[in-house]
């Protein structure tokens, strides 16, 4: 069997895109295509996405960094890694490659009549064809191959040309310009009328030829006549009184042009005496400038001192100003401990007074402050620490209809002393500010809930009674609120501290 015949060079370097959709002699199939350049693959490597690519394209996509792949972005299948092209992750698909090689392929330039397979187009056809379109270097002009050579010699406007007389190469464009200079150009004698007098021998001629035609000796006075050498004699003889008169006229003139000459380095003079006075001036101006530059300079230096120093200053300000801040924020915390002291008890048993009742019922059924907590209070000094937390719209079960009170287990500084889980009959109650009938509610705690166990942020879950008190009650007439104030009590049974 004879050996198969090797890829041509140009396709192992991988240095092209690949084969344009219409070299096809078949229906074209998309597994065919660079998902690249969408044209025929040409050397396919396979990324381990399964994208085909030609080696040109995927080289070029990788040369930037690693790639995102998009034909796996526009089939929906991006999967990271596998969907990153980068630099030897892709390996040559062969089998594809000889599957396309075999294609059948014709020669997509019009006119051209080949047909073959892909694999014969790369390696003898491509870039050989007579009917592929070129660029004239020179012009630019879009042209064939086979047309080549004679756009060359007899159409572009830019192509070079030797001249006949020099043999120098110049370009055609420049044809006229050659001609006016090229020392072999053939010149006609004004005089004798010989002809192919070389340009260069021309002047040298001309010095010699009796039939030239020179200007007369008087021109530079105003002789506009041309006579022939031999004949120049004849001339100055028989124009001899109308060469003199020119003379004299020319003579004249000079002594007129003396006359203004002599006028002009008068005013000369005096306009380098104004000169030297302006510039004497100028020195003066000079000098106040460089004097007022100077006292320029010192003021801007002054007040970016004065500038630095009230920078200085604001900077102190704000200091001061934060100072006074924080200052004013620790007596606002201190003013807020010692309300709280103030309110403490430490008998178990606390009252707490909540004034505007009205608004702060409001402000509950409006949802901006549904909840309100008590100042803390004690069951001894170093007892437990506790405090109240009243709904005015109700929570949970009770919202909207009931008033409900919690109790809260807080966490203090004698903690560690105490027993654990709180386990202390609690007694809530709505005051009668008549005393006679309190609404009262109580309760023993279930030492199973995390509510009663030992506190490990401020203040643990409330427990308590959410429907303590029905709002109608509070909505009639009721001697429960007067000068729109309640008083809620609570006391902690110490029996067993």
């Amino acid at each position: 069997m004879a050996a198969q015949e090797p890829s041509p060079p140009s396709s192992l370097e991988g240095n092209k895109p690949g084969f344009p959709k219409k070299i096809l002699a078949n229906n074209l199939e998309d597994k065919h295509l660079c998902n690249s350049c969408q044209k025929v693959l040409r050397r396919p490597l396979q990324a381990q996405c399964g994208h085909r690519f030609c080696s040109f394209c995927f080289n070029k996509i990788v040369s930037s960094g690693p790639q995102k792949c998009s034909a796996c972005i526009r089939e929906d299948l991006f999967e990271e890694p596998t969907s990153i092209l980068k630099q030897g992750g892709a390996f040559p698909d062969n089998a594809a490659r000889r599957e396309v090689e075999a294609l059948a392929a014709v020669c997509p330039n019009e006119g051209c009549t080949w047909t073959g397979t892909i694999k014969e187009f790369e390696a003898s056809h491509e870039g050989h064809c007579d009917f592929m379109i070129i660029l004239c270097p020179s012009c630019k002009e879009l042209m064939r191959a086979n047309e080549q050579e004679r756009h060359n010699e007899r159409e572009c406007p830019e192509r070079t040309l030797n001249c006949k007389y020099c043999k120098e190469p110049f370009l055609l464009k420049n044809i006229k310009a050659h001609d006016e200079i090229c020392p072999k150009y053939p010149m006609i004698c004004e005089g004798c009328a010989k002809k192919k007098i070389p340009r260069e021998k021309y002047v040298d001629h001309i010095k010699f030829c009796s039939k030239f035609k020179a200007p007369c000796r008087f021109h530079v006075v105003g002789c506009d006549t041309s006579v022939e050498k031999e004949k120049i004699h004849d001339h100055e003889r028989q124009c001899s009184y109308e060469h003199l008169n020119l003379l004299l006229h020319f003579i004249m003139g000079i002594k007129s042009e003396k006359t203004k000459v002599a006028e002009l380095s008068r005013r000369c003079q005096e306009l380098e005496l104004k000169v030297s006075t302006f510039e004497n001036i100028v020195c003066v101006l000079n000098r106040e400038m460089e004097r007022s530059c100077t006292t320029m300079e010192a003021y801007n230096r002054q007040h970016r001192l004065d500038q630095d120093k009230i920078e200085i200053l604001n900077n102190k300000v704000r200091q001061l100003e934060r100072t006074v801040s924080l200052r004013d924020l620790s007596i606002v915390e201190m003013e807020g401990k010692m309300r709280e002291m103030s309110a403490a008890t430490y008998d178990g048993i606390f009252v707490w007074k909540i004034s505007d009742f009205t608004k702060k019922r409001q402000d509950a059924v409006a949802g901006r402050a549904p909840a309100m907590f008590s100042p803390a209070f004690y069951t001894s000094k170093y007892g437990y620490k506790m405090c109240l937390r009243i709904y005015l719209n109700g929570d949970g079960t009770g919202r909207g209809t009931h008033l409900s009170l919690f109790f809260v287990v807080m966490r203090g500084h004698s903690d560690a002393l105490l027993k654990w889980p709180f386990n202390q009959k609690v007694t809530l109650m709505l005051l009668d500010q008549n005393n006679r009938e309190h609404i009262i509610d109580a309760f023993r705690p279930d030492i199973s809930s995390s509510s009663f166990q030992r506190p490990v942020s401020d203040m643990n879950i409330a427990s308590g009674c959410p429907l303590f008190c029905p709002l109608s009650k509070l909505d009639s007439k009721n001697s429960y609120i007067r000068d729109d104030t309640i008083f809620i009590k609570a006391i902690v049974d110490l029996t067993g501290l």
